[in-house]
């Protein structure tokens, strides 16, 4: 677990070095063009880069849960909710996290902030209404464990930083097509120029591709193992598998599909929420999904 705790926090330091440094490369193409000198670009650019993820690291949780219209519920409101974060707390050694309510018939539930002494669980109403009492312990145990190897900060960071680029690579390709194909950069060179000019737009054109991909890869990399993981470490924490396994296959078959579905926080929830209700898994979809397949989590519960 120790060795799980310092992978993620190594993990957070490259994603911050990761996201400067492709965030960089597009401001200096940015720079050329309009600055008259990459150097500029790459100055705003890594200042951009820099703040927001300070930002992410002290207010990324903050931003999730307002973006999901989370509200945080008192132990008067919910307090069948409270008595199971505040026992499964306990069991894991942590400080009892705010406890929210996503307004989301789908049931789903996640865990955010930096550490476990700043960290916040939050469910779907949807999720309280068709979960037993074990059940719920075992979605909490799950994401209790996101607050005890601290990846929850690695999943807020990637909320909020991995964003940089892809707004860089916009602002590229709008200023571009606003200015006309106009650059304010080098115009001294002639047909030279111009083909400078080409050259870096086609440049933009890769950035912009590659930055959303590159962030994909980042989520994708940090989040289907440590699903596995905190599943497995949330049934630790219960002492009962079953519990998560008929939670994990509620949600399965579950109905509703997840109205504030969002990319930029997907990889933060138990379930995929863009998941369709009904409809299989393809290739396609296990290939560039931010978590595992459910029947495949469920079959590794049932075999422990």
């Amino acid at each position: 677990m120790h060795e799980q705790i310092a992978a993620n926090k190594r993990k957070t330091v490259l994603l911050f070095v990761v996201a400067i440094a492709f965030t960089a490369l597009i401001g200096y193409a940015i720079g050329f063009l309009f600055f008259r000198g990459g150097v500029a670009g790459v100055v705003i650019a890594t200042v951009l880069a820099v703040v927001l993820s300070l930002g992410s690291y002290f207010a990324g949780d903050r931003i999730v849960l307002a973006s999901t219209g989370a509200r945080e519920v008192t132990a008067e409101q919910e307090p069948r909710l409270h008595n199971i974060v505040e026992g499964i707390a306990i069991a894991a050694g942590v400080p009892k996290p705010r406890v929210y309510v996503v307004p989301e018939q789908a049931p789903n539930a996640f865990a955010t902030g930096r550490d476990p002494q700043h960290s916040s669980i939050a469910v779907t109403q949807g999720l309280i209404d068709i979960m037993n009492r074990v059940e719920l312990e075992g979605v909490i145990g799950h994401e209790m464990s996101h607050v005890l190897d601290r990846d929850i900060l690695v999943g807020t960071v990637v909320a909020t930083v991995v964003g940089a680029a892809v707004l860089m690579s916009e602002f590229f390709m709008r200023s571009w097509f606003w200015s006309g194909g106009r650059m304010g950069g080098r115009r001294d060179g002639g047909d030279g120029g111009g083909i400078i000019t080409l050259v870096l737009f086609a440049v933009g054109i890769v950035l912009l591709i590659l930055a959303p991909l590159a962030g994909q890869l980042i989520k994708l990399s940090v989040s289907r193992n440590r699903e596995y993981l905190a599943d497995a470490q949330g049934v630790l924490l219960t002492r009962y598998p079953p519990g998560l396994i008929s939670a994990l296959e509620k949600i399965r078959d579950a109905p509703h599909a997840m109205r504030s579905a969002n990319n930029a926080t997907a990889h933060l929830w138990l379930e995929q929420p863009s998941r369709v209700p009904g409809q299989e898994t393809s290739t396609m979809e296990k290939l560039f999904s931010t978590h595992p397949p459910i029947e495949e989590r469920i079959q590794r519960l049932k075999e422990m």
